[in-house]
């Protein structure tokens, strides 16, 4: 091989090699471009969700907001903010006051007891009712389904005074109340196939709106608030002409049909 042939075959070598460790590091600095590029979304993507998380943090829980909201009454209410809610014939000349919270098992069994009754003597009128609702479970239980049932119980009042009162049954009979201990009422979906036992309310599109956007989520605040002024402890309590009414305790509410007629007749005699 003669001398020239041998250096050029060098020289192509050379550009060979060259060529190649240009495209090598072409290839290294795209790939450390790429890097870097997921690296600074990664960061940013990171930001965003801390930035994310801590926003949701400090946005206030919907009961939280609830107290700043809007005050949607309920018809067949009355009061400065609707939670006076008396049902019955206006001409019945004495109201029976009934405390309740709904996770109340003990306002449970009551209802179970005499819950008929009490209905069928409105209906009479021996006497009208009025109804005052406490969430106060929630804060001694941890949870929001006094509130939210409280909220549903509102939906059902705007819908008419029937409506409530067969709907507040519904939510404290056997087959739908739930152990004090378990927050079912704060699903609202719950809340609505109880809803759907009672003929006023199935299927009751508009109720089941309010129901799901807590139209009556402050009112529900306002009503709880209303227990929590007055002189009441526990539920359930009954008060007529602002005396207790009671059992043969002499301290608790009558849980039978027999103790709450003869308590009922005397406070209606006095």
């Amino acid at each position: 091989m003669s001398k020239r042939n041998s250096q050029a075959a060098k020289t192509a070598a050379r550009e060979r090699l060259r060529q190649e460790r240009e495209r090598q590091a072409k290839k290294a600095k795209a790939k450390r471009q790429i890097v870097v590029a997921l690296s600074v979304v990664g960061v940013l993507a990171a930001a965003g969700g801390i930035g994310y998380a801590v926003v949701q943090a400090n946005k206030p829980s919907a009961w939280e907001a609830a107290k700043d909201a809007k005050l949607v009454k309920p018809a067949n209410t009355s009061g400065e903010n609707g939670t006076t809610v008396v049902i019955g014939k206006p001409d019945a000349k004495k109201t029976l006051e009934l405390y309740e919270d709904p996770r109340c098992p003990v306002c449970a069994t009551f209802e179970q007891a005499v819950g008929g009754t009490v209905e069928k003597d409105v209906e009479d009128g021996k006497y009208k009712v009025r109804f005052i609702g406490a969430s106060f479970l929630d804060r001694g239980l941890s949870g929001e389904g006094s509130k939210n049932a409280l909220s549903a119980l509102g939906a059902a009042l705007d819908v008419s005074p029937d409506a409530f009162l067969a709907y507040k049954s519904a939510l404290y009979s056997a087959e739908y109340h739930p152990e004090e201990s378990d927050d079912k009422f704060a699903d609202d979906s719950y809340l609505i196939k109880v809803a759907n036992t009672v003929d006023a309310l199935k299927n009751n599109k508009e109720f089941q709106a309010d129901v799901n956007d807590g139209t009556f989520d402050r009112w529900a605040l306002e009503m709880s608030d209303t227990f929590d002024d007055s002189d009441v402890k526990g539920t359930p309590t009954l008060k007529m002409d602002g005396k207790k009414i009671t059992g043969s305790d002499g301290q608790n509410a009558p849980m039978t049909v027999a103790e709450f007629n003869t308590a009922v007749d005397k406070a209606l005699k006095g």
